[in-house]
């Protein structure tokens, strides 16, 4: 298959389909990949916020997916605010605040212009 690599549905919806097929980490990077091309793309960085907070192909890292969790919410999405406040309550305000500021370096880099919660 032929992907066109600006194409930011047809990585969000590889990374669907290779996550059906138990691919994980494949998956991750396409979701990565869409959200390289739109920043503001909230459903690939929900599934990034889930991905690394149930280590569906990556390591589970909380402070990653409350980063991730964190961005789904500033472009709409009602479950990452969901998700980003229940794994909260599994953090300390040091690794909260260390997901803050790894939210605002990300959005900083990809020209983002909101501030991160």
């Amino acid at each position: 298959m032929i992907l066109d690599p600006k194409n930011t549905d047809a990585h969000y919806l590889l990374g669907q389909d290779l996550a059906k097929l138990g691919k994980d980490s494949d998956a991750v990077a396409e979701w990565k990949k869409t959200t390289e091309l739109d920043p503001e793309h909230a459903e690939a960085l929900y599934n990034l916020g889930l991905a690394y907070s149930t280590g569906q192909g990556v390591r589970v890292d909380f402070i990653a997916a409350h980063k991730w969790f964190n961005l789904a919410a500033l472009s709409g999405c009602t479950r990452g605010q969901e998700c980003r406040a229940e794994i909260a309550l599994e953090m300390t305000a040091r690794e909260i605040a260390e997901a803050q500021r790894q939210a605002r370096a990300w959005l900083s880099t990809c020209g983002y212009q909101r501030r991160a919660a």
